[in-house]
């Protein structure tokens, strides 16, 4: 029983910490003023751009040293396979992912498949920790509360650009929810093939940070540097330190 609801927290809680970020939307104003909406948004695209080398590819870097291949060649071959990825399936689904009534939805997508390896990541912790080790078993609870206090801002940053773009808080807060239902799955795959897995994980991690880069290049920075390019500026940094100081304090 104690090893199933060790489990079950080590998987479930990142998805939880996103869900409950998504929830900032109901926090806010129905309208903002105009650079209240550039700062929250610029505070998103740091949170993204941080959370993409650190939570990404430094992990994907890290990885990617046990394989015969050089380290770099995972991670810079996958991140431009993620960017171009969704590129591509941009193009394809049209009006669902571009401007319009979709609009927003590449920032859903790339959060979205952002939280996929870092859910099997997650997975793998867990199916480590089974073992019994001790270092194992404080790792993988380690590494799980890290993954969803990083998660809170990543919400957020789901939930806040899609209602200042026209979606009802309701229609946000699901949104973001529904970005970090994926972690759970990937945590699930991890821990049924924890030794397949493994060795994919480079690949996984870059493709994701080249998707979050993407879309925060396309759809975020436009936004917040548009009408008044300093405050931008500034509200981006400052989202960068945040997911920072989040990644590396923990």
């Amino acid at each position: 029983m104690n090893q199933i609801v060790f489990t079950a927290w080590v998987l479930l809680f990142p998805a939880a910490c996103t869900t409950l970020g998504a929830a900032g939307v109901f926090l806010l104003r129905r309208q903002s003023r105009p650079c209240t909406q550039r700062i929250l948004c610029g505070m998103a695209a740091g949170i993204m751009l941080a959370a993409s080398v650190w939570s990404l590819l430094l992990p994907a870097i890290q990885r990617g040293q046990t394989l015969p291949l050089p380290a770099w060649i995972p991670s810079a071959v996958g991140l431009v396979l993620g960017a171009v990825g969704l590129l591509q399936v941009e193009q394809f689904a049209g009006q669902l992912l571009a401007g319009g009534a979709g609009h927003g939805g590449r920032m859903v997508l790339a959060v979205t498949l952002h939280n996929l390896p870092e859910g099997m990541v997650a997975g793998l912790a867990a199916a480590l920790a089974l073992t019994g080790e001790p270092d194992a078993i404080s790792g993988a609870l380690a590494l799980s509360l890290g993954i969803g206090l990083q998660n809170i801002p990543e919400g957020a940053a789901v939930s806040l650009p899609l209602a200042h773009n026209g979606r009802t808080r309701s229609q946000a807060f699901f949104a973001g929810a529904a970005s970090g239902l994926v972690e759970p799955l990937g945590a699930l795959l991890a821990f049924a093939l924890a030794e397949w897995v493994s060795a994919a994980l480079p690949w996984l991690l870059s493709a994701a940070a080249g998707c979050m880069v993407c879309v925060t290049a396309q759809e975020m920075i436009p936004q917040t540097v548009e009408g008044d390019e300093p405050a931008g500026v500034v509200s981006i940094v400052l989202g960068f330190a945040l997911m920072m100081a989040l990644d590396v304090a923990l």
